[in-house]
């Protein structure tokens, strides 16, 4: 029973981050031309990484405005992508027969 209880919270935690209505953060990754923005959940990003945490606490001392705005032009928005899945919802789906994707996950995570 508690195993679909987490499942369920996982997926609600995937919702959250899908859905472009009450994000207060953008995060631009990526290089021209292949730059995407990402909304998400300030609350969410400080609770389940530290490293954001540090940023997002000295950018939202910095700014008065609801929408803070970070950027990581060195990740790519795949890479990105697969990141933010596993913070929301404990998610990581990597394509096996690609081990470079693998190590390009783990140099963005090690960060």
């Amino acid at each position: 029973m508690s195993k679909q209880f987490f499942s369920k919270l996982s997926q609600n935690y995937i919702e959250v981050l899908e859905d472009n209505e009450y994000y207060d953060i953008t995060i631009e990754v990526g290089e021209d031309p292949n730059v995407k923005i990402f909304r998400a959940h300030m609350i969410v990003l400080c609770y389940r990484s530290p490293f954001l945490r540090r940023i997002l606490a000295s950018k939202k001392m910095n700014n008065d405005v609801t929408l803070v705005h970070i950027k990581f032009p060195n990740i790519s928005p795949e890479i990105f992508q697969i990141i933010l899945k596993y913070v929301y919802g404990g998610i990581i789906s990597l394509n096996e027969k690609e081990p470079l994707e693998i190590l390009r996950v783990l140099a963005a995570a090690d960060q």
